[in-house]
């Protein structure tokens, strides 16, 4: 159907969608902390990608080394990444949100979507579609109302979990303008301490921030766009138009430090064979590359280049990947490589557009 404005934005967000999937496959680890990583293995070099409720009480989080979790829950259950049973779960999912009379989705990821509806009573509608996921697939989730996606975005961390819970420009203030300026969608701990150094510290103050002090800080079209996260404005259009990928990326955490030139340049060939058979399913050629380089202990680098002209030849991709390679500290250890191969989008052929370049 392409992008509509709705009455409503509602935002589902599947609690602790990996760790729920695994408690679906594993009944029996119900109520126990279950931390997912890597392969599974805490003595390995790996991260969380997430942790049920459960382990969470005791401090572990997204990102955190696999190692570090084990020790803050000695008793927890640790099992590796199944990213193609995640991925049929979320199918699931989004098959049973489109399947809600006049619901419009916008898919976000595995977890989490907007869905455009005109209902009167938003709530109930939330209610319903909270019924039917966990009926259709045995997944809990949370869902914030709003009258614009950034609003229906922020309001699900105050339902979560299983819950339900409206933002919109009626109480907006009142509910988010004491709360740190970061905790708004789109505004991270660096941007946070930009904000800061002006006096901006809170939604309130971001909302009403001088407006010539965010252009000088953020430039023309980001300084208007903070203080418009600031008063919880925006689109409120779901577009569910398919997602097309910008570029496709692969990285490896080494398990034993790269140190010989020879290990670094076996390691890069690895990875740009497996970025390029990602690239070659979308038939479109390599317009920009990046080389992702994590140093011991863990100090990250990267090196980007555009490619001109565009193209889909191997030997030239490695040939850049190997250049841009040459630019890293030779003397430091790698415990961690990725490579970022950027693509044109069908849109970029039409009006002849060239897109910036993305990143990890």
């Amino acid at each position: 159907m392409g992008p509509r404005t709705h009455a409503w934005v509602l935002h589902v967000d599947l609690d602790q969608f990996i760790a729920a999937v695994e408690v679906l496959r594993h009944p029996e680890l119900a109520g126990r902390p279950v931390i997912v990583g890597g392969r599974g293995d805490p003595t390995e070099r790996a991260v969380v990608s997430t942790a049920s409720y459960e382990a969470r009480e005791f401090g572990v989080g997204s990102g955190m080394p696999l190692r570090l979790a084990a020790r803050k829950v000695p008793d927890a259950v640790i099992l590796p990444v199944d990213a193609p049973a995640y991925t049929a779960a979320s199918a699931r999912v989004m098959e049973t949100l489109r399947a809600y009379p006049g619901a419009i989705v916008q898919v976000l990821g595995w977890d989490e979507a907007f869905v455009g509806v005109d209902a009167a009573f938003p709530e109930a509608t939330a209610r319903d579609l909270q019924r039917a996921v966990l009926e259709r697939t045995g997944l809990h989730c949370s869902v914030g109302i709003g009258d614009t996606l950034l609003r229906a975005k922020v309001a699900t961390g105050f339902g979560k979990p299983r819950g339900v819970f409206r933002l919109t420009a009626a109480n907006w203030m009142s509910v988010m303008g004491d709360r740190p300026a970061t905790a708004l969608w789109g505004v991270g701990s660096r941007v946070g301490r930009r904000l800061a150094a002006h006096g901006i510290e809170t939604v309130a103050q971001l909302a009403d921030a001088d407006l010539d002090v965010l252009v000088g800080e953020f430039g023309p079209r980001m300084g208007p766009w903070y203080r418009q996260l600031g008063r919880g404005e925006g689109t409120r259009v779901v577009d569910d138009t398919p997602w097309v990928a910008r570029g496709h990326s692969r990285e490896t955490t080494y398990q034993q430090d790269l140190t010989e030139p020879e290990e670094v340049e076996r390691a890069l060939r690895e990875l740009v064979d497996q970025v390029l058979a990602d690239v070659a399913a979308e038939g479109r050629p390599v317009i920009g590359l990046t080389l992702k380089v994590r140093y011991v202990p863990f100090t990250t680098k990267t090196f980007s280049r555009r490619i001109r002209p565009p193209t889909s030849d191997r030997e030239v991709v490695l040939a850049h990947v190997l250049e841009l390679s040459a630019k890293r500290d030779a003397s430091r250890a790698v415990r961690l490589l990725g490579v970022r191969a950027e693509m044109p989008m069908p849109e970029d052929a039409r009006d002849g557009h060239t897109p910036t370049r993305g990143g990890w």
